[in-house]
């Protein structure tokens, strides 16, 4: 089983580099790392890809320590048995969001501290990447909610420039489903490091799951086809 998902999860990392080109020789990729499943399967996978595909590039595993005391000597370890050293970067993220700002909706204000934090990071590190752990399901979950809660419709890009800071943030988990995620970690037996945040499962994000798990179980398969519709769109004949 766990190689037959390895293999699965492998091809999909596989085919969505193949289609928008997120790595390339030469590059020099960040990786934002939490210790939490997604961040674990991107590194590993990203080895992978490095390992078996003619491409050549470095990768840089970087823990924003946001200031929860967070136990990460699994993520440590996890990332020196790899290989890949881990560089730490402490901040005073959660101070500002939950004691200065005292943010009613604090995740999008440390969603927008975070990335500025780590292309930051990932610019004294030489990189011309960053990349991020979204999967197909935060892909589709981001869509809705900004459908039900902005009146738009937005979703995460697999390759977005950032002209300001000269740094590509790329998604190479974007066909990857969470389901898969969570089973190669438990085939694995990783630990997971425990976060500490106040606001982390709470929030519209989670009722959104909640609600597209509802559609996927009467549904099989219905996040493939959200994201094959986003994929699929000719916006000069949207409304027609």
């Amino acid at each position: 089983m766990s190689k037959r998902l390895e293999k699965k999860i492998f091809r999909n990392i596989r085919d969505a580099n193949l289609k928008y080109r997120l790595l390339e020789n030469g590059d020099r990729v960040a990786i934002g790392m939490s210790g939490g499943k997604d961040s674990l399967t991107l590194l590993y996978f990203l080895l992978l890809l490095y390992r078996y595909t003619p491409l050549d590039f470095s990768v840089f595993p970087v823990y924003l320590d946001l200031g929860w005391e967070n136990d990460i000597e699994v993520m440590l370890a996890f990332c020196e048995e790899l290989g890949t050293p881990l560089t730490i970067e402490k901040t005073n993220i959660g101070q500002i969001v939950f004691d200065n700002r005292q943010e009613k909706n604090p995740c999008s204000l440390c969603a927008n501290l975070r990335r500025g934090a780590l292309n930051r990071v990932a610019k004294g590190l030489n990189c011309n990447k960053v990349a991020l752990g979204h999967h197909l399901d935060d892909v589709v979950n981001t869509m809705f909610l900004s459908m039900l809660f902005e009146g738009r419709f937005k979703v995460f890009k697999p390759s977005t420039y950032l002209d300001r800071m000269d740094i590509t943030i790329i998604r190479p988990l974007v066909y990857v489903e969470e389901a898969d995620i969570i089973r190669f970690i438990e085939a694995k037996g990783l630990a997971l490091a425990p976060n500490r945040c106040p606001a982390d499962g709470v929030g519209k994000r989670a009722e959104v799951e909640e609600l597209l798990n509802l559609i996927e179980s009467h549904f099989p398969g219905a996040r493939k086809k959200f994201l094959a519709s986003i994929e699929n769109i000719d916006r000069e004949s949207f409304w027609t």
